[in-house]
């Protein structure tokens, strides 16, 4: 193992500040930075010193031997549940990263329903009420081309539901629903059996497109109701935790352990083929490249590595480390050459920023000439990451195609969800666009289709308990 890199900014939020020295040792789970604001605490992920502290990072030598051993959270005996998940630094794992602590403290039982906005709920009646509270269980794995999520939820089972107990005591739920594609029969199996004799505990089953995993169309998915980019799914008495998050919940109550390791997919192009290498409880900080080499290391040429998912990731390096939120690896195919045509970029809140997209077009040598959003890609305000009014269930494009047209642009790279992708398709390749998506070179290098035309239906119906 080399060195490892524990970045101190690992959650929404501050950067959290170094509570050691260089030269210190440390073991697993020892408290290395706590937060200035929000954010979560920050533990050594292996027995080591201390050898250098950045502005960013802390970086730790690993010792030759590695005990299972870690140090456990320090709490009073009695510490409530809440305090332990606060001290154990979990965050969301999924990729959110927002601290777990900070989202459980609500008392979902003296939660009302917000007003919903009827403009994007006008199937529901004006009386329309929630007479439960919810703990909704996001097992979307909603990034294609990753597995770790329902590896986990088919492997501990019983640690996942534990979790999921747990959070709805803290926030005094009375019902849970595992939000799962209805693709992972396996993973469901191992559901039904082990919610047999769990009365409040249900699955919702979803379609298998992108973005069933953002919070607010879990919402929209489990219990029918669009809520607005401004509202958090409090506003619908719910809480969203991804499965993997739940179970660092259990780790933290029943063990006492803190957060210091990452479930994540390494996959692409790689020597051995495309298949998803998984690798459970992977110490934070290790390196991209370490992870490459032991899922095969990389076959030839390649375009980049992903850090996080196709989608939503970001260009990494194989010197970067993983932190509490990466969930995936991903080595591309090449990149297609475009000779400097003109480009047109479609940004939509589904996908990369804008910056993330003209990094693409520059690495397919296009020129960009033209950037449209997608019309309902909300900015809450100045410089904010973009919202999606109604993620996964999205308007026609034919107007942002008229203005690349209207642009002299020949190729458009698009960001967008499933159903905008489909969006696009419509009426950009009769206008003489040639569309790319800005997952292509990832989606080639682990074998999974691209975002075109949609082929499956966007509705999984299940009944729900109101």
């Amino acid at each position: 193992m080399g060195n490892v890199q524990i970045l101190l900014r690992q959650h929404v939020g501050a950067p959290c500040a170094p509570c050691v020295e260089v030269g210190a040792d440390v073991k697993k789970g020892t408290l290395i930075a706590t937060p200035t604001g929000l954010g979560a605490n920050i533990f050594s992920s292996v027995y080591g010193k201390v050898t250098e502290i950045t502005d960013d990072r802390i970086i730790i030598e690993p010792a030759a031997e590695q005990p299972d051993e870690f140090v456990p959270i320090d709490v009073p005996e009695d510490a409530s549940k809440l305090d332990m998940v606060k001290a154990a630094g979990i965050v969301g794992m999924g990729g959110a990263g927002f601290p777990t602590g900070v989202k459980l403290n609500i008392n979902l039982a003296e939660t009302p329903l917000a007003e919903l906005d009827p403009e994007i709920n006008p199937e529901l009646p004006a009386d329309f009420k929630l007479e439960h509270s919810y703990i909704l269980v996001n097992a979307a794995e909603c990034e294609p081309g990753l597995e770790h999520n329902i590896k986990q939820l088919v492997e501990q089972t019983d640690k996942v539901i534990r979790g999921v107990k747990y959070c709805m005591e803290m926030t005094h739920a009375d019902k849970a629903i595992f939000a799962i594609k209805k693709k992972h029969h396996d993973a469901i199996k191992h559901l039904e059996a082990a919610l047999k004799d769990e009365a409040d505990i249900s699955m919702h089953f979803l379609a298998d497109i992108y973005p069933m995993g953002e919070e607010r169309a879990v919402v929209r998915e489990c219990l029918g109701v669009n809520l607005l980019p401004t509202q958090l799914p409090s506003a619908a008495r719910s809480v969203v935790v991804n499965l993997e998050t739940a179970a660092k919940v259990a780790e933290a109550i029943d063990e006492k352990k803190p957060c210091i390791t990452k479930n994540l997919t390494v996959r692409g192009k790689l020597n051995g083929g495309n298949a998803a290498h998984v690798f459970m409880d992977v110490p934070v900080g290790v390196s991209v490249g370490e992870l490459i080499e032991k899922a095969g290391g990389i076959d030839g040429k390649y375009g980049e590595i992903v850090m996080g998912g196709a989608f939503t990731g970001k260009s990494t390096t194989v010197e970067e480390p993983i932190t509490k939120t990466t969930g995936g690896i991903l080595v591309s195919v090449e990149f297609p050459d475009l000779h400097g045509a003109n480009v047109g970029l479609l940004v939509c809140a589904c996908g990369g920023s804008e910056d993330r997209m003209r990094e693409i077009a520059e690495k397919m040598n296009g020129k960009v000439v033209s950037v449209c959003r997608c019309k309902q890609a909300i900015e809450s305000k100045p410089g904010a990451p973009l919202k999606c009014l109604r993620p996964g269930n999205c308007p026609g494009q034919v107007k942002n195609n008229l203005q690349f047209k209207k642009d002299k642009c020949e190729y458009i790279i698009i960001g967008n969800c499933s159903d905008c992708s489909n969006t696009v398709m419509a009426s950009g390749p009769k206008m003489g666009l040639k569309v790319f998506h800005q997952t292509d070179h990832v989606m080639r290098a682990v074998g999974h289709p691209l975002y075109r035309t949609l082929k499956i239906s966007k509705e999984v119906s299940q009944d729900i308990d109101f």
